[in-house]
């Protein structure tokens, strides 16, 4: 398991959203890339040094701090579109290999190179940015009823990460609720909520969500 690149956002203008810019064209860099915690969520601040979010209200903070997708996904996305689809192009900061990233669970913790550890937050939910800036006329429903959405992590110890790193599981927490079950109850199933309350790492107001829709 390893990183396979890390991809940094270059600014563009948002057509999509109504706002003035957007980090999701993100491109792979050569060298260490710094990562820290960013802080609350509001400021556009992200956990790779070199790179920020536009849509400050949805994106961003302690808790998507760090963005994952599996180049194994990537892969299956371009069989089934017919296109080729390059590292970074899904707006992911860290494309992998050989980690099952929908299938790794809430609270789960990843060591990354020497020096950081990573925390499973949640699920990536598609916006209208995602699918303008792919030019897919129905994308967002599409990517919804495939369930592979990647994963959000928060950052527990900072340090440095290299394309090629290691990717090694250190932590993996004592309920059954992966990012892909989150991301299933989040969209079409929200049948599943109550399920997520065992997910402690899950952010504050999707664990309030879930206890909501259990006792309403």
């Amino acid at each position: 398991m390893k990183v396979l690149t890390v991809n940094i956002g270059r600014p563009r203008p948002n057509p999509w959203k109504g706002i003035s810019a957007t980090g999701i064209d993100k491109q792979p860099v050569d060298g260490p890339v710094a990562v820290s915690a960013p802080g609350p969520k509001g400021t556009g601040a992200v956990g790779l040094a070199g790179d920020r979010c536009y849509d400050v209200r949805n994106h961003g903070g302690t808790d998507q701090a760090v963005y994952a997708y599996a180049r194994e996904d990537l892969d299956t996305w371009e069989r089934e579109l017919g296109r080729t689809l390059s590292n970074g192009v899904f707006g992911e900061n860290l494309t992998t290999l050989g980690v099952d990233v929908n299938e790794a669970l809430i609270g789960e913790r990843w060591r990354i190179g020497p020096d950081v550890v990573l925390e499973v937050s949640c699920p990536r939910i598609p916006c209208s940015t995602f699918q303008g800036f792919l030019e897919r006329a129905g994308w967002t429903a599409r990517f919804i009823g495939a369930a592979v959405p990647g994963a959000y992590l928060r950052v527990i110890e900072p340090g440095d990460v290299r394309a090629g790193d290691p990717l090694e599981i250190v932590h993996r927490p004592g309920h059954d609720v992966t990012v892909a079950v989150a991301f299933r109850a989040f969209t079409l199933e929200p049948d599943l909520l109550p399920r997520l309350r065992f997910a402690e790492a899950l952010p504050q107001e999707d664990l309030d969500r879930a206890a909501r829709r259990a006792t309403g």
